[in-house]
């Protein structure tokens, strides 16, 4: 674990390759919130995933939340970079983890009816719709003691069930590139991540992860 795990944590602190798929979301330095990356860095350090997702002791759990979710934002925004030029509308024409599960677009504001379009253009109006969510001062206050709104929680829940079709839609149909490219280990520590921290605060409903069921089984019959 501790070489996949040295994997997330040169991601998390960016020296790994720069390739995004839309700019880097920064959390500001000084910030009480860059302390809690910091923190989570270097919990994440030491090979103990389970535990690196736990509320710290005295921190606010919508803080914590929040910094975590524009670190997933991050990571999946850099896996998924690297596997664009695979990502094509002529090799995915539609939206899909697999021949079971296609996804249709909808963001409740600009497109209310969920329509149908391929993975390309489903991502990027999915990651377009986390930035803009995530760039929202009402809705993720970076600044100390401006208070989380109260729809925060069910905001956050929405990104990550979001987040977590990105990396479905990887593993099904550019499993072969990520191996090609040497990332699996990578791909594998950054979801592994993803899913303890989305399972230690029940944010995404079990029928979301059907997907990825099997993996995240096995990811977590090792940890036991």
């Amino acid at each position: 674990v501790k070489g996949l795990t040295a994997s997330v944590f040169s991601l998390v602190s960016g020296s790994r390759s720069s390739k995004t798929f839309k700019p880097k979301k920064n959390i500001p330095e000084g910030s009480h919130q860059y302390e809690l990356l910091k923190h989570a860095e270097a919990t994440l350090g030491s090979g103990n995933l389970r535990q690196a997702v736990m509320l710290p002791e005295g921190e606010d759990l919508n803080e914590w939340i929040a910094v975590n979710t524009v670190d997933f934002f991050n990571q999946i925004n850099m896996l998924y970079g690297t596997i664009t030029e695979f990502c094509t509308e002529a090799s995915c024409p539609v939206m899909s983890a697999g021949p079971r599960y296609e996804y249709h677009w909808a963001d409740g504001t600009n497109i209310k009816k969920p329509i149908k379009c391929s993975a390309p253009k489903y991502i990027d109006y999915l990651m377009t719709w986390v930035q803009d969510q995530l760039d929202d001062e009402t809705l993720f206050p970076s600044k100390i003691g401006v208070p989380f709104p109260k729809n925060f929680m069910s905001v956050a829940k929405t990104i990550l069930k979001r987040l977590f079709r990105v990396y479905a839609h990887i593993y099904h149909q550019h499993f072969d590139s990520v191996m090609r490219l040497q990332e699996e280990a990578h791909l594998n520590t950054s979801f592994k991540h993803f899913i303890f921290f989305v399972q230690e605060f029940n944010l995404i409903d079990r029928r979301e992860l059907a997907p990825l069921q099997e993996l995240i089984e096995k990811l977590g019959s090792k940890d036991r």
